[in-house]
């Protein structure tokens, strides 16, 4: 039995001293883009910049918004985030008195990267609009996808409640501002943002969405429809044919 144990204990080390001496991709080139595949292109790493884009974030926070990365993964991406000067720790004052992940200034350079490959690849066909998504993302997809030729004279105030998460935006003609924040405004939305997203962006009806419990709108429907009209997916690309 203790050479049983000392064999598995010996097993695990080497699995540990393998993980700790692993090496990150490097490409050995000049490319700007090649750098940032090595700065942003390990699995997750992407995400976990997506998801402090509206402000600094608990680590139990951006689990529950990331269900498919274990803690040890988020644990080693946001490591090698701060290491890279992408994301930095800090502690929120009294009373809450919690350690929380952000983005630094150049980090939050990075949100037109998340815009432009969401755009790019909501072309594609096997692009699937139904599948989850946080409340973060959803948000941010709004800023990438409002079609500001069809803001016109609009002034209008929205509020977003996801669970305990709560957000609030403005559209007017320089587009939607959202930040973090009391949900409050002439519509607010209550529930999931993957039922928020059926209804902006597969016409899903609130009704139905009600119905349900997954959808909740305080404020007239005729301005929630006008605020889902804002947002255009782009065309799916034809593989087969003239895009």
């Amino acid at each position: 039995m203790p050479d049983k144990l000392n064999k598995t204990t010996m097993k695990l080390e080497n699995i540990t001293k393998l993980s700790k001496g692993a090496k990150k991709r490097v490409y050995h080139d000049a490319c700007g883009t090649a750098h940032g595949l090595e700065l942003l292109g390990d699995r997750w790493a992407l995400f976990v910049v997506r998801e402090l884009m509206l402000g600094p974030r608990r680590f139990g926070d951006l689990r529950a918004d990331l269900p498919g990365i274990s803690a040890n993964v988020l644990t080693q991406r946001l490591s090698e985030l701060e290491a890279n000067g992408v994301v930095i720790r800090s502690k929120l004052p009294p009373p809450a008195s919690v350690q929380v992940y952000g983005l630094t200034e150049w980090g939050y350079e990075a949100e037109p990267v998340v815009q432009e490959l969401g755009r790019w690849a909501a072309r594609s066909p096997a692009h699937d609009p139904t599948l989850p998504i946080s409340g973060v993302s959803i948000l941010l997809s709004f800023r990438t996808m409002i079609d500001r030729s069809r803001i016109g004279s609009l002034d209008l105030t929205i509020g977003f409640r996801f669970g305990e998460h709560e957000y609030n935006a403005r559209v007017d003609r320089g587009g939607i501002h959202v930040e973090r924040g009391a949900a409050a405004g002439n519509i607010v939305f209550s529930g999931q943002p993957s039922a928020l997203a059926a209804f902006v962006y597969s016409g899903a009806s609130l009704d139905t969405l009600a119905n349900e419990d997954v959808l909740i709108l305080q404020g007239d429907p005729a301005l929630a429809a006008q605020f889902a009209d804002l947002f255009v997916l782009p065309p799916k690309f034809d593989p087969h044919g003239i895009a």
